[in-house]
């Protein structure tokens, strides 16, 4: 749990496993892997802080064992401190918390560092840039929401590119990585990878169409968008 792990910002595509088959998660994770996504997303929601309910500390517990690579854990859920701790022993090896979710962010942060977790912070469409500003130096990702928290399947919020650009500015040369979450196909992944970010995390896109029992269709679904994602990205730092 909370392994250290070498920086770089080559593309990484984390399944979200909200699109996957509830019933059948552990063959779901070993799949995904197999078929060559680098972080498994977990989507945690609490019905309060956005309107649906997904997954607690046990079933994460439950997946860890058949996560090889790294356990991403996006805590959609307020108050969210109470529960860094349960979810950090669940094995999450990223802990990502939005601003929102509490009244002090960084004391937040800092508890999730403590828990032995990497550090990640989301924002939400309507949340600002800036909201991070003061707290890069404690962050090891920063998640830009692309939809409105709650739900997969939803259309990506275009205005959200820029976010991105001016976030990768304000990073500057520091080991934060910026994930994108919402809406990310082979045709939106060029658009965010060429503004800054490494990390996508696709539900729908990477499930449609597959199973575990016909799960080349994952592969396939992963290659395509992390094709388009690094043409793109290759394309913005040679301009650089």
């Amino acid at each position: 749990m909370g392994a250290a792990a070498t920086f770089n910002r080559d593309i990484k595509i984390a399944p979200s496993i909200l699109s996957a088959d509830f019933a059948n998660f552990g063959a779901e994770c070993r799949a995904i892997e197999e078929q060559g996504c680098d972080w498994v997303h977990v989507d945690v929601m609490d019905g309060h802080f956005v309107p649906n309910i997904t997954f607690g500390p046990q079933t994460c517990k439950a997946i860890r064992p058949h996560v090889k690579t790294v356990m991403d854990v996006h805590l959609m859920i307020a108050p969210v401190d109470a529960y860094i701790d349960a979810f950090a022993e669940a094995g999450a090896d990223i802990l990502t918390a939005h601003v929102e979710a509490g009244p002090h962010l960084d004391r937040t942060l800092q508890a999730i560092r403590s828990a032995g977790c990497r550090v990640g912070v989301a924002l939400n469409p309507a949340t600002p840039a800036d909201a991070v500003a003061h707290v890069l130096d404690r962050i090891d990702l920063v998640c830009v929401m692309t939809v409105n928290p709650g739900f997969g399947g939803q259309s990506f919020i275009h205005a959200m590119v820029d976010k991105v650009v001016r976030l990768r500015g304000m990073i500057g040369d520091r080991p934060i990585h910026i994930e994108i979450d919402g809406g990310v196909t082979p045709e939106t992944a060029p658009l965010v990878s060429a503004a800054g970010a490494d990390v996508l995390v696709a539900g729908s896109a990477v499930f449609k169409g597959g199973s575990v029992e016909n799960q080349s269709v994952y592969g396939d679904n992963i290659r395509a968008i992390r094709n388009a994602a690094q043409s793109a990205q290759g394309g913005a730092q040679s301009a650089a």
